[in-house]
C-alpha cells in the first residue's frame, strides 16, 4: 500500500507532460496563424509581381 500511496503523490514527471501539452497548443495555434500570412503575402507578391 506504501508503494501505490507514493506513486499517487509522486509528481516528477507532471513538468514534461505540461511542457508537452503547451507545445501541442502553440503548434495547433501556429498553423491557422502561418496560412492566414501565407495567404496575405502570397496576395502580395501576386500584385508586386503583376506591377513588375
Amino acid at each position: 500500500m506504501t508503494n501505490f500511496s507514493r506513486f499517487l503523490k509522486d509528481e516528477s514527471g507532471a513538468t514534461a507532460i505540461e511542457y508537452g501539452l503547451l507545445a501541442a497548443l502553440i503548434g495547433v495555434l501556429l498553423i491557422p496563424g502561418l496560412t492566414a500570412l501565407r495567404t496575405a503575402l502570397d496576395g502580395t507578391f501576386s500584385e508586386v509581381g503583376a506591377a513588375l
